[in-house]
């Protein structure tokens, strides 16, 4: 005995071509008025034969590599069992010759079938030999010639049917096989998808892998002559930049439609970007957004999806086809994982670059406390140094000529140096202030206040909520004192102001409030902002930048006359900051 993993369709229809038969010698007998159990041993025979090829095609068995002979040859002698039993050609079984024939029809086709309707034409006559010898009667040479017109219509049929059911056959392994090899090539794509986007954080890479790469695995055609059939397919992906969605790449877009810009504030980008799925539409030329690409009008369906990951929304990517069928559940299916495997790529692109951006400007930063400190010390300590060696200088003169004068200058220059020596201390507390680390966020702040007072007789006034302090980790505390110590030095150089109020407080919950206000000129925040890429100073920036280190919102309120307040509000927790951001979107 051998199984298959399939049946074999012959060993079914010549199965069911025997109980056909069983039924219609059942049916003769009736119609001749003989009773079945006459001869139920002989029908129990064919009928026992029978349910043991339907249980052996039903578990995909065969007997042998000899199978269809081994077969044939039971089901030719238990026919002609019968055939003896019921009285040769004088009886009601004179075409129980139909269960070999058709067998083998089925099996041998043509040339098997009137083989064997011949040797069963023999197996007739000698069986009814009595009946020839009598003069031949005419019914008795009729049976012969009957089974060979039927083993010649066997044949002929057999052959018509097997050629159908096997040419059938082929086409349905030929479309298994295309089936199982278009999905090879779509998982090999989708692993040169994924093998490409995790090799590169380049975004033009990653964009223009994602596009052709979903050619591929939307239609993996294996005949190479029909490649071209997919060049009405088009492509883009739109990626936010600021506020507008600029085509990142795309595939059969104009030149037009690659400068185009959209704001996905209608249709279907819309939709997508409130909703956060997939969209397939069919009418897309209609879109009041993408229906402005030339390319789209000639488009019928449409497959767009975001590129969301969490709350960042990168963009979306955009299929499109003239053919309204033309995006299957299968497709649809496929573009979703292509989808997703290019956010996870855009979203380490969108890092990687965030880190190089972060890096410059930390070298930007860097350079920028170098030039501060070179600046300050050019302008404070170097430039005392320089008056006390000139006075120096003087003193020593003046001694040589009236000695009070000179004792007069010594003592003012001493009074140089302990100013400067101030401004000295007051610099390297603002580069590194260890009393932040030891003592607090409120103990570093009064130090500043009172180096301030000292140094350069500026009017600081803190006031610090300590219970806010609770939950503010102290590399935060870190931050919030940089933000201070600018701010406070950006109103003493620029604003001539009398007095800098600090404040440190809760605003709601899980969100603190810190203000920095003086008195002093103010300005138009407006026009600095606008002009501020011109402007040598980056104390704005550094106000920004530093407000983010905390993901914290900066606003500034001032105007000409009337001091200046900056606000930070600080988020103590992830939830809060979340609804921080949201409210600002």
């Amino acid at each position: 005995m051998r199984r298959f993993e399939t049946p074999y369709i012959a060993d079914w229809f010549a199965t069911s071509l025997r109980w056909v038969v069983l039924v219609g010698l059942i049916i003769s007998l009736s119609l001749r008025g003989e009773s079945i159990t006459d001869h139920i041993w002989s029908f129990g025979l064919l009928f026992v034969w029978n349910v043991i090829m339907s249980l052996l095609a039903g578990l995909s068995v065969r007997i042998s590599s000899y199978h269809r002979q081994i077969v044939l040859s039971v089901d030719f002698l238990l026919a002609a069992i019968f055939f003896w039993l019921q009285g040769g050609l004088d009886g009601s079984s004179v075409w129980v010759g139909l269960f070999p024939i058709l067998t083998s029809a089925v099996y041998f086709e043509m040339w098997g079938a009137f083989i064997t309707a011949v040797l069963f034409t023999l197996l007739q006559y000698v069986v009814s030999f009595d009946s020839f010898s009598n003069g031949i009667p005419l019914m008795a040479f009729s049976g012969l010639v009957m089974t060979l017109l039927i083993g010649l219509a066997s044949g002929l049929s057999g052959r018509f049917l097997m050629r159908r059911l096997r040419t059938e056959r082929h086409h349905r392994l030929d479309e298994e096989e295309r089936r199982r090899h278009m999905e090879s090539e779509r998982l090999r794509a989708i692993y040169e998808l994924t093998s490409t986007l995790t090799a590169t954080l380049n975004y033009k890479r990653v964009l223009d892998s994602a596009l052709d790469l979903a050619y591929t695995a939307l239609d993996p055609n294996p005949d190479p002559e029909e490649q071209n059939q997919d060049e009405r397919l088009v492509s883009a992906v739109f990626l936010f930049k600021g506020n507008e969605l600029q085509v990142g790449s795309a595939r059969r877009f104009t030149n037009s439609d690659l400068r185009a810009t959209l704001h996905g504030n209608e249709g279907i980008l819309k939709k997508i970007f409130d909703e956060g799925e997939a969209v397939l539409t069919h009418d897309i030329g209609y879109d009041p957004e993408l229906g402005r690409i030339i390319a789209l009008r000639a488009c019928t369906s449409a497959y767009c999806f975001p590129l969301r990951s969490g709350f960042n929304i990168y963009g979306a990517m955009l299929f499109a086809h003239p053919d309204p069928s033309y995006f299957t559940r299968e497709r649809c299916g496929l573009l979703d994982i292509i989808g997703r495997q290019a956010v996870i790529a855009v979203q380490n692109a969108s890092l990687y670059q965030n880190l190089v951006e972060e890096k410059e400007r930390m070298v930007e930063v860097q350079e920028e406390a170098r030039k501060k400190l070179a600046r300050d010390l050019h302008d404070g300590p170097t430039q005392s140094v320089a008056a006390m060696a000139m006075r120096i200088n003087l003193a020593r003169r003046m001694i040589a000529k009236d000695a009070k004068a000179g004792v007069d200058e010594l003592f003012k220059i001493e009074e140089l140096a302990h100013r400067t020596t101030k401004e000295i201390r007051h610099m390297l507390f603002t580069l590194r202030p260890l009393i932040l680390e030891s003592q607090g966020l409120t103990a570093a702040l009064e130090a500043m206040a009172e180096k301030m007072r000292e140094t350069f007789a500026q009017n600081v006034i803190i006031n610090v909520d300590e219970s806010v302090l609770d939950n503010l980790e102290m590399g935060k505390q870190g931050v919030v004192f940089y933000i201070i110590e600018e701010a406070a030095n950006n109103a003493r150089k620029h604003a001539n102001a009398l007095h800098i109020w600090v404040r440190l407080r809760s605003f709601e919950s899980g969100i603190a409030l810190l203000e920095i206000e003086d008195d002093g000129l103010g300005f138009d925040v407006e026009a600095v902002n606008k002009s501020y890429d011109k402007r040598g100073s980056l104390g704005m920036i550094n106000l920004r930048e530093r407000a983010e280190l905390v993901h914290g919102l900066l606003h500034i309120d001032s105007a000409p006359g009337k001091g200046t307040r900056v606000q930070v509000y600080i988020p103590l927790t992830e939830e809060a900051a979340d609804r921080l951001h949201h409210a600002k979107m």
